[in-house]
């Protein structure tokens, strides 16, 4: 998990209270003010970091030469590094390499002075702590690399904002607790409108996205990563279903395949039920010709999922055994993943619904 700086030096007065508490609940690693009374308040939780005098268990010093650094390192301070040429850029690896914390602030867009402080303080103890302007920047920054900075400091404008970053900070999805189900029958349909899934991610060999006609019960689709003939394997791709079906996605959250544009989300989950965040690169709807696979629970719970009528459309069972659906029979048995509560626009409901 990356680590949450919350500044609150910015923040309006009737907001400090809420902000301050937020960070206190979302358990913020750091709180960054220039009122050492306020860091004294804080719980021993939460690490108070003070920008000026006083005194507090972490002070921040603004540093813009590298004569400045020898002192701070002997101290083991803090040192704030305002990047904005190759001298600064060098002054920030340094610091990086050589305090407990070094927060760092880029004065231009790009990420790769932000790689190079990266590569340089790769085997550094220190924490580094970039500054971003908003939660967006902040979910760039914590990718680059493929480590991004151990913590990232924002200027929230309210609570909201601390708890927004705090859940995209925890990087993780939960594991979900797939269950096996049971083909009860197979139809063919004839012609329909169908959706590939192409994401910017490669799937592995026991991976794919849940799909499903109902809220409540999803089949785990697996993507192109195994061999066929008359094709390439396509890595990136899960030939999902028909346009209607519901695709799971983060935060419990469904979409439509027709709603997937570039730049959705969907989680990509294994046979296991691991789960990993996967960004849509395109989603690709075509006529084809549809099947419908209806199968149960060990509980009784009917699952549907329409797709594509082909050999070449597969879905996993257990132990991640690769089934075409065209060869699927009575009794065969599939993985998926039941959900209790029905939807309105993606989110869970506890209302009555019936699908069918």
């Amino acid at each position: 998990m990356k680590h949450a700086w919350v500044d609150v030096r910015a923040v309006p007065a009737e907001q400090l209270e809420a902000v301050v508490d937020a960070a206190i609940h979302a358990k913020a690693e750091a709180v960054v003010a220039d009122d050492a009374a306020l860091l004294a308040k804080l719980p021993p939780t939460v690490l108070g970091v003070l920008v000026g005098d006083g005194d507090a268990p972490v002070r921040a010093t603004r540093i813009d030469d590298e004569n400045e650094l020898p002192g701070l390192v002997r101290a083991g301070g803090a040192a704030w590094v305002h990047v904005r040429d190759d001298r600064t850029l060098q002054l920030a690896c340094a610091a990086a390499v050589g305090l407990p914390y070094t927060i760092v602030e880029f004065a231009d867009p790009t990420k790769i002075p932000l790689e190079i402080v990266l590569a340089a303080a790769d085997k550094a103890p220190g924490q580094l702590i970039t500054v971003c302007a908003d939660l967006e920047e902040a979910s760039i920054v914590v990718d680059v690399l493929e480590r991004g900075s151990e913590g990232v400091l924002l200027a929230p404008r309210t609570a909201d904002d601390v708890f927004a970053l705090t859940r995209m900070l925890s990087g993780t999805t939960p594991d979900l607790e797939l269950s096996t189900l049971t083909v009860d029958r197979i139809e063919h349909h004839g012609l329909g409108d169908r959706v590939c899934v192409d994401t910017c991610s490669h799937f592995r060999e026991d991976e794919g996205i849940l799909v499903g006609s109902y809220s409540t019960g999803f089949i785990l689709c697996c993507s192109e990563t195994h061999p066929l003939p008359y094709m390439p394997t396509r890595p990136f791709r899960v030939n999902a279903g028909a346009l209607h079906s519901y695709v799971l996605g983060p935060d419990n959250r469904t979409n439509y395949l027709s709603e997937l544009r570039s730049g959705s989300t969907v989680l990509a989950v294994d046979s296991d039920g691991r789960t990993r965040r996967v960004v849509v690169g395109r989603a690709k709807l075509e006529s084809r010709p549809l099947l419908t696979i209806t199968a149960h629970s060990a509980d009784g719970v009917v699952v549907s999922l329409t797709v594509q009528d082909d050999w070449h459309v597969r879905v996993l069972g257990p132990g991640a055994k690769v089934r075409n659906v065209t060869e699927l029979q009575n009794g065969d048995e599939l993985l998926g993943y039941l959900a209790t509560d029905q939807r309105h626009v993606g989110i869970p409901i506890g209302e009555f619904c019936r699908e069918s």
